[in-house]
This record gives structure tokens, C-alpha cells and sequence, in this order.
């Protein structure tokens, strides 16, 4: 693969977990990951590295893995996949804050590949605010989109699409936040050749710490009270509704034999459901419900 090949894109990413660590860590100013090393009985392993507690974040999980073996039988069934050895390697962040006014961020990047030579990358960045802010939202894809269209003009609205229906909680009726991008099964081509197919997914991964340190400094210092707490709490729950019931990643890591621990690392610290919560009319809270909503253009429209 031109000289590209899967030990190098497992130290690459390895190398993005550690300098997300680093720069989280001082956007934070007292927080720090603790590594948690794992093995995989069937093959591989990783690092789980974790935050909690810290002045911004309550818990922040950045892990690394890089597993392979025979591929499970509901794996092949599911990406109709011919039996085969696989590898896969990636890099997963989830961060829950303590502020209310600072939002959740969720972080994928990964690497597939078959033994039979079948590869593809996947990823993205999605943001879940507890109080959607149309000025982080539009800033968060611009962001997002300078850098799509950097290596090609058709993927910032391909995978802004992607997001918005993947992050999606559908017995809800709601998206889990403001989306970002998502992709997936992506493989070289003649317009974007292997090097710089790994150059952009290597690029969501150093852009995660520049945006959410950003959102870190602009929100953390907000003030709150009760209310913002129990509204937080609720939201977080929806965070969890989604990754237990809808996420490909969760299922994908359980169906074969990923650590469980560092699977579920996503899940918040706490959260709450309260039965048929309505917010009060034209409350910050039911702003936030209007605008969780597919498709918004969130870079020019006013919401």
C-alpha cells in the first residue's frame, strides 16, 4: 500500500492519543490521564487512558487499540465481509465536562483491514451540547469544513450528511447534538491517494484538542446553578441512550471481545431520566430541543 502499512498507521495513532492527552491536560490546568494498558486474549491490545475529576472535565477518556484475529461471525455477516483474518486499529475520545455550558465531545478515528487485503478508514467528530450555542456551532464546522476542504470539495457536505443522520437517536426524535462529520469504509482512490487519504484522517485527530481546548477556555467559566445541573444530567442520559442502543462503535468493540471498560468509557459519570420531561416554553432548554434538529446549516443559517 505505497509504502503504507498498518504498523504505521497503529503508531501514528498512538502518537495522536498522546499528543490529545497532552493538550487536554493543559487546557484543563490540573486534570490528568491516568494510562489503564490492556491486552486482548484473541490478539492486540491498547491503552485506555482516563481523566476524572479534573477543573473542566469530569471524565475524559481518550483510548488507543490495535486488535486483530479471526473475524466474528456477526462482523462478516454484518459488512458482508468473506471469512478472514482482521485488523483494526483507532483511536476513540469522549469528554464529559463539569460546566453545564461546555459540551460534550465525542472523537473517532480507525483503521480496518482484512486479511484478504480489504481495508478502509472511518471517523469523525461530532459535538453534543447540553445548551446548543449557534456561535459553537458554526464555529465547530468551520473548523471542520476548512479542513474537508483541504483534501477534497465534496467531503465536508458528504460527511456533515453522514453525521447528521448517524447521530441521530430515532426514538427520540432528535439528533444527540449538533453533528461534525462522520465516515466510513473510505479507501484510496485516484483522487485521493493512500498518503493523503491518511494525512486527513490523521488531521481530525490533531484538530479535536485545537477546537475543544477553544470551547474549554470560552465556557468553563460560566456560572450555573441547579437547574443547569438537572438539564445536564438529562442530556448526558441521552448521550447514553445513544451509545448503548444505536452506536456501530459500541456494538463492533463488544461483538469481539474488546475490554468492556474501555468500550463503555464514553458513558458519563452521571446522568438522569426523569419521566416525560417537557422543558418550559421559550426556556434556554427548549431552545436547545428546537435545534436538535437534521440538517441544519449551521455555518450560514441563524438558528
Amino acid at each position: 500500500m505505497e509504502g503504507i502499512n498498518k504498523e504505521i498507521i497503529r503508531d501514528k495513532f498512538k502518537t495522536i492519543q498522546t499528543h490529545i492527552c497532552g493538550e487536554l491536560e493543559a487546557a484543563d490546568g490540573g486534570g490528568k490521564f491516568r494510562a489503564d494498558k490492556w491486552t486482548r486474549a484473541q490478539g492486540g491490545g491498547g491503552t485506555t487512558r482516563v481523566m476524572e475529576n479534573g477543573n473542566i472535565i469530569a471524565k475524559g477518556g481518550v483510548a488507543f487499540s490495535a486488535v486483530h484475529g479471526a473475524t466474528p461471525e456477526k462482523i462478516l455477516k454484518k459488512l458482508q465481509l468473506e471469512k478472514s483474518d482482521f485488523f483494526a486499529t483507532g483511536v476513540s475520545i469522549v469528554i464529559h465536562p463539569i460546566n453545564p455550558f461546555v459540551p460534550i465531545i465525542h472523537m473517532n478515528i480507525r483503521y480496518f483491514e482484512m486479511g484478504d487485503g480489504t481495508y478502509w478508514f472511518g471517523g469523525g467528530i461530532d459535538l453534543s451540547p447540553h445548551y446548543v450555542d449557534p456561535a459553537d456551532a458554526r464555529y465547530f464546522h468551520q473548523q471542520l469544513k476548512q479542513l474537508c476542504d483541504k483534501y477534497h470539495p465534496g467531503f465536508y457536505p458528504r460527511f456533515k450528511k453522514w453525521a447528521d443522520d448517524y447521530f441521530y437517536i430515532p426514538h427520540r426524535g432528535e439528533t444527540r447534538g449538533v453533528g461534525g462529520i462522520f465516515f466510513d469504509r473510505l479507501i484510496a482512490d485516484e483522487d485521493l491517494p493512500l498518503p493523503k487519504l491518511l494525512s486527513f484522517v490523521e488531521e481530525v485527530g490533531y484538530l479535536f484538542p485545537e477546537i475543544y481546548s477553544d470551547l474549554m477556555k470560552k465556557h468553563s467559566g460560566r456560572s450555573y446553578g441547579e437547574n443547569e445541573l438537572q438539564w445536564q444530567a438529562l442530556r448526558r442520559g441521552r448521550y447514553v441512550e445513544f451509545n448503548l442502543v444505536w452506536d456501530a462503535g459500541t456494538k463492533f468493540g463488544l461483538d469481539t471481545g474488546g475490554r468492556t471498560e474501555s468500550i463503555l468509557m464514553s458513558m458519563p459519570p452521571q446522568a438522569h431520566w426523569a419521566y416525560n420531561f417537557k422543558p418550559a416554553p421559550g426556556s434556554a432548554e427548549a431552545l436547545t430541543l428546537d435545534r436538535l434538529k437534521k440538517d441544519i446549516d449551521w455555518i450560514n443559517s441563524v438558528v
